[in-house]
């Protein structure tokens, strides 16, 4: 058996596990497939980001308003951020609202606004007791006082965190990003890669020890990008479910991880073994979560 064949056995055994309500971390974190054949392969978590796609219509399926969706999506992203550790994902970035998502019905756009402030002030003695950092990411000029006041308070409070990094992108736009990082840069000289993206953090209101993007997930059956993370995505792996949003289980989580694990990831070279197709598999294994009492109560 093949290195990379043993790899994905303990992938599948350590998510079966998880699944059946195993406690104890089955998987290590990721291997990067950067390293060459004689390197010590560098182990750490992946950066996943989430188009939560299928609120509304989840809402609308059922007769009810829209808010209700959203409503319902919030819980969805409980599940997530409390499993995401366990399957070793160390930054989990959300696009809640996008620049365009201004163009909808005011009342939706107000219980949107109304939602993520609840989320903030609801959620933080729990980040702090389950070591999480949040950050929110995107524009700040249109938004409210009372949602600013709720996302500095949050960011100060959680910025030491280490289970977690949780982005949630408000109030984004990938192609605005990529514009403000521009207009920072000095007329005249040539653009450099690493100021590009110091500044494309400092546009977004970005802490700036970020991971790259390895896996773009969006639930709700459409299959595009939709102005998400543009120049973060480049080498991102991208996976699509018609699982709406708010019915996104901890199971589709780890099926998500486990697809991913699966791509072979060359990075515009070759994989280590030429011969060898599996080469470049990732390794990806979890850590075993705090247990908070939402955990212990299940929720997927």
């Amino acid at each position: 058996m093949r290195p990379a064949e043993v790899v994905d056995r303990r992938i599948e055994a350590g998510i079966s596990s998880s699944s059946a309500g195993a406690t104890a971390a089955r998987l290590e974190p990721v291997v990067d497939a950067t390293a060459t054949r004689h390197e010590a392969p560098a182990r750490r978590l992946i950066h996943v980001g989430v188009i939560m796609d299928g609120n509304g219509r989840w809402a609308q399926r059922r007769g009810l308003p829209r808010r209700f969706g959203h409503r319902a999506g919030a819980d969805a992203v409980r599940r997530a951020v409390e499993n995401a550790p366990r399957l070793g994902i160390g930054t989990l970035t959300l696009y809640a609202f996008s620049c365009d998502n201004w163009r909808r019905p005011a009342p939706e756009v107000e219980a949107l606004m109304a939602l993520f402030e609840d989320y903030l002030a609801r959620e933080r003695k729990h980040a702090l007791r389950e070591g999480l950092r949040v950050s929110v990411i995107g524009r700040r000029d249109r938004l409210r006082p009372s949602l600013l006041d709720a996302i500095a308070k949050t960011e100060t409070a959680t910025a030491g965190g280490r289970s977690l990094h949780l982005r949630l992108a408000v109030d984004y736009s990938g192609r605005d990003a990529i514009l403000a990082a521009v207009s920072r840069q000095p007329w005249g000289r040539p653009l450099d890669r690493n100021a590009f993206e110091q500044s494309l953090h400092e546009a977004i209101h970005s802490p700036v020890d970020v991971p790259e993007l390895d896996l773009v997930i969006r639930t709700g059956g459409e299959q595009r990008l939709s102005d998400f993370l543009l120049w973060e995505s480049a080498y991102a792996e991208l996976y699509f479910t018609d699982r709406l949003w708010p019915d996104f289980s901890v199971a589709d989580l780890e099926q998500a991880v486990s697809e991913f694990a699966r791509r072979q990831r060359r990075f515009g070279g070759l994989a280590r073994d030429d011969d060898d197709e599996d080469g470049d598999r990732v390794a990806i294994a979890a850590r075993a979560p705090r247990r908070s009492r939402r955990a212990r109560g299940g929720g997927s």
